[in-house]
């Protein structure tokens, strides 16, 4: 661990500060169209929530080692990683659990009934379009997990006339990347056809502190990924689309000391498919309705684990515009979970049926919204969610907004129907649903091409479940699950961007405390502070980058007796278009070899260096 670190990370914070009092922005996207805030098309200037957008261009200039690697360089998220980018990955989105972030391709729901959350290390990278990064509570919106943000990601889309995307990469650690991608129309028809690969010798993933699984040896990853998505625009009012994913990861870890010699796998598929037809009746009336379904299967060999869930969901979802400034969101919703687990016996599926409504006002200076759901969960029963938000331009391009709104997360089927779940012993109650209420105030000020907002927020989650300790609730000697513990996720969060000249500037700072409220603790492997700050120069055919990445210490046990040092991180970038189809593309990560822990006994990654070149020609 860099013992310098305090130092640099104040003159992080130094930095930070003066690139939000520069509030600046490399391109205006104030008018970019979104859909997470309120599911339903706005102007991102429209936005009361604290969303961030990650476009295209942002993940090849990046070139990130995978999804959740691009969220924590963008300032969105903290991010936990076992190892290499194929190890276990946790995010937490303003101090909340990785299991509190709802997680949606192209709005088909993702998510592990094992583990509970997304399982980020298998989430393609290669065929996103743009990821919205909602941050705060949206159950009232989405239903169950949406209590710490919603993370949605949108797959690429065809249009206009035939074009293709090629891209190679080599590097150091032995590491190599490939994709390709066809997207055009025909007809009435629009297709994106993608796949990808990627390979690399990696590094040891744990460390000799790891008094359970260290092993000397390099733990590398192969990844394989395709994606097919269709539409057909029968007339100017009716659309239908179809989307088939698919993404496999074969990952080396370290298993066990007592095994040195075993080469241990870890097998990861995220699957995902929809269907959607989205029709505009009228000019103030549109619904979609979808059929979505997500698999995510984990798998480990030669010590034998295996885990699958099925996510399926049928939406109606639309709004209608009742008059100028007036407009009525709803949702009708159906979310089937199954697990196939060797230790779940009790039961292996439940549905939740849900139906919501939202009521958007914009009368000038004045913006308003309310969103109200319910859901009805097959094992724990109702939960009702509502969220208020009101905003209020109190001077050209300023406005103060605020909010309030409750979410819940609802227990996994292993944390039920385990042999540590209480629904394993007859006549044992149900675990209720992790609650929180969520509070938050914030200023937004945009003008041209300058961008900065503030936003202050306290999030209490009640009802948490953690794993009691033996005899708590069961007779032999294993624990259980419970629901006994609460949180306070409180904090502010700056973000500003800039264009100035040629030099595009963006910075992100969050100051935060996410406590334990039974003893102050703070939560596990959550820091204080953190922040970002990326820089980009057009200079002739070139385009220049740099971003630094900082967090400040943490704790890696809930009883913070086991500490992980701060870190700051230099990573540089640099693209050349050779031509008017060509780009050649340096990128070098942790510029000074910094070492560093997410997690207690677990390696970071060294110094990387990609070289790549992207062909897109118009066929």
């Amino acid at each position: 661990m860099p013992q310098a670190f305090p130092a640099t990370h104040r003159s992080l914070l130094a930095l930070s500060t003066l690139a939000l009092a520069m509030s600046a922005h490399a391109q205006n996207k104030l008018d970019t169209v979104v859909t997470t805030a309120t599911r339903s098309p706005q102007k991102l200037s429209e936005v009361l929530a604290d969303l961030t957008v990650i476009t295209r261009a942002d993940i090849e200039r990046q070139a990130a080692a995978s999804l959740a690697d691009l969220l924590r360089n963008n300032g969105c998220a903290e991010m936990v990683r076992n190892g290499g980018a194929a190890g276990t990955t946790s995010l937490f989105l303003r101090g909340a659990d990785t299991r509190h972030t709802l997680v949606l391709i192209d709005g088909v729901k993702v998510d592990s009934q094992a583990t509970g959350g997304a399982s980020w290390q298998g989430l393609p990278l290669s065929q996103i379009e743009r990821v919205e990064v909602l941050k705060g509570p949206a159950s009232a919106i989405y239903g169950s997990d949406a209590v710490g943000g919603v993370v949605q990601i949108f797959t690429r889309k065809g249009s206009g006339r035939t074009s293709a995307d090629l891209g190679v990469s080599a590097g150091n650690l032995g590491t190599y990347k490939a994709d390709a991608g066809l997207f055009g129309t025909v007809g009435i028809f629009d297709y994106a056809l993608t796949g990808a690969f990627e390979g690399t010798d990696g590094f040891n993933a744990t460390t000799p502190e790891s008094t359970f699984s260290y092993i000397p040896d390099r733990d590398g990853h192969r990844k394989r990924q395709a994606m097919l998505r269709v539409g057909a625009q029968f007339s100017a009012t009716q659309r239908a689309e179809a989307l088939v994913m698919r993404s496999h990861t074969h990952g080396q870890y370290d298993g066990s000391r007592s095994r040195p010699l075993i080469d241990d796998i870890s097998k990861q598929d995220a699957d995902a498919a929809r269907l959607a037809w989205t029709a505009q009746w009228t000019p103030d009336l549109q619904t979609q309705l979808s059929f979505g379904e997500s698999r995510d299967r984990y798998e480990t060999t030669p010590s034998p684990y295996l885990t699958e869930t099925r996510v399926r969901n049928v939406a109606l979802t639309g709004f209608y515009k009742i008059t100028t400034g007036h407009q009525l969101n709803f949702t009708a919703e159906r979310i089937e979970d199954k697990l196939d687990n060797s230790d779940v016996t009790a039961f292996r599926t439940r549905e939740r049926d849900s139906a919501g409504l939202g009521y958007l006002l914009s009368l000038g200076r004045f913006d308003m919204q309310a969103h109200a759901r319910h859901d009805r969960d097959s094992q724990f029963g109702d939960v009702d969610t509502g969220t208020l938000l009101a905003g209020f331009e109190v001077a050209p391009g300023l406005r103060v907004v605020g909010s309030v709104g409750n979410a819940f997360r609802a227990p996994t089927i292993y944390q039920q129907a385990s042999p540590y779940g209480p629904l394993s012993l007859p006549g044992t109650k149900p675990l209720d649903a992790e609650r929180g209420r969520n509070v938050e105030a914030g200023l937004k000020w945009a003008s041209g091409d300058h961008e900065f907002s503030a936003t202050a927020y306290r999030n209490r989650i009640s009802n948490l479940i953690n794993f009691g300790e033996a005899g708590a609730c069961r007779p032999d000697s294993f624990g259980c699950y419970r629901n006994v513990a609460k949180a306070r996720l409180q904090g502010l969060s700056l973000a500003a961007a800039t264009h100035i000249a040629s030099v595009n500037l963006r910075g992100t700072l969050d100051l935060q405390k996410p406590t334990n409220e039974a003893d102050g603790k703070l939560l596990a492997r959550r820091a204080k502070r953190l922040g970002t700050i990326n820089a980009d120069w057009a200079l002739a055919n070139w385009t220049l980058g740099a971003a630094v990445q900082a967090s400040g210490a943490r704790f890696d046990n809930a009883t913070n007796t086991r500490k992980l040092g701060g870190y700051a991180l230099l990573n540089l970038n640099a693209q050349v278009a050779v031509s008017r189809e060509v780009k050649l593309q340096f990128n070098v990560d942790n510029v000074f070899n910094r070492e560093y822990h997410t997690a207690y006994g677990y390696a970071s990654a060294p110094m990387t260096a990609l070289v790549s070149l992207r062909w897109t020609p118009q066929l």
